[in-house]
């Protein structure tokens, strides 16, 4: 019987993918199958799953229609899976040869485990550094999906690289709203519908490259405005409690007030013909934002007031650009270091 199947998405990813899919065979658990989702790439991506697939059966070939990006070739291959517990391997990554038997233990050991997550690792190709997790999460104690939640949305204390039950994974698929912040809404929503979570010893190893659309700007940054709205929209639909809403709705604030910043920051590496579009973009999302669920810090605290009018708004986060981030800030660090060296 299967126990774990694990999606790999890929687009052009034919220099990276041999160590993916090794990490993957090699695994000490071994009733494992791999759906491996080709995104129309253009390189030799297609070519080298078929050739894996036909030296290891538990490797399965998909390919996309056109390309949709990471979140729709995912749901696709959920589609497929048959076993309970499924897992998300980015192509340019890698597992350790215990990830998923030590997923599996713990899954065994504690049946109300739903969600379990793997150590991760960042990899630069140089050195190597842990997303340090809560000590106690870490060394075996449970949290409750709730928990779990609020921990991701508080800066990813819990990031969203984990081995979850295939009901829960079906139950809410990725969300291809966006191309750049599925992972994450699809993760909020995971742990928000777990009855435990729990840690495990396996290690997740998570390339980081220059070429990342994490890292190099691009318009998809953007994306997270709409990213946003959609969970907001998931959350109201699931009838969360009210205080779940109240906590992502200013998560949610500030990292709008944290896009809008950036266009005023890079509003010149923007294609002109671009620029009407995401301001709009921006004013439709201002709107849906209601003063009544910010907290006080959110309303009164200078460069960071709920104002409905786009035009005030934007005097108030040039204002803030250009006269605390350009000016007062660094002066008032100069200072501290002059005090410092005193």
């Amino acid at each position: 019987m299967t126990a774990i199947s694990v999606l790999v998405a890929a687009y052009n990813a034919a220099s990276t993918l041999p160590q993916c899919l090794d990490s993957l065979c090699r695994q000490t658990l071994q009733e494992i199958e791999v759906f491996c989702i080709d995104d129309c790439s253009t390189d030799g991506t297609l070519a080298l799953l078929n050739d894996y697939a036909a030296r290891d059966p538990r490797i399965k070939v998909l390919r996309t229609p056109v390309n949709s990006g990471h979140a729709v070739a995912r749901n696709l291959a959920l589609q497929y899976i048959t076993s309970p517990y499924v897992l998300m391997v980015d192509a340019d990554d890698w597992l350790s040869p215990d990830a998923l038997e030590s997923a599996l233990q713990v899954f065994n050991t504690y049946p109300h485990t739903d969600a379990v997550v793997l150590h991760l690792i960042y990899n630069n190709g140089v050195d190597e550094h842990e997303h340090l997790l809560p000590e106690a999460f870490s060394q075996g104690a449970a949290l409750t999906g709730e928990e779990a939640f609020r921990l991701s949305l508080d800066a990813w204390q819990i990031h969203g690289l984990y081995v979850i039950r295939s009901a829960i994974q079906q139950a809410y698929p990725y969300d291809a709203t966006c191309r750049l912040y599925s992972d994450e809404n699809t993760t909020f929503l995971h742990y928000l519908h777990c009855r435990e979570v729990r840690c495990c010893e396996g290690r997740y190893y998570y390339r980081r490259h220059e070429s990342s659309q994490t890292l190099r700007f691009s318009l998809l940054w953007f994306d997270r405005i709409e990213a946003d709205q959609s969970l907001l929209f998931a959350l109201r639909k699931e009838t969360v409690a009210e205080p779940v809403l109240r906590r992502f709705e200013v998560v949610r604030w500030y990292n709008f007030l944290g896009c809008y910043r950036l266009y005023l920051r890079r509003r010149d590496e923007i294609p002109v013909a671009d620029r009407p579009a995401l301001l709009g973009r921006f004013a439709t999302a201002l709107h849906t934002f209601r003063p009544s669920r910010l907290p006080l810090r959110c309303r009164w605290k200078p460069g960071y007031w709920l104002m409905l009018s786009t035009r005030c708004f934007d005097w108030q986060q040039k204002a803030y650009v250009c006269l605390w981030e350009r000016a007062l800030k660094p002066l008032l660090s100069r200072r501290r270091k002059d005090v410092g060296l005193a």
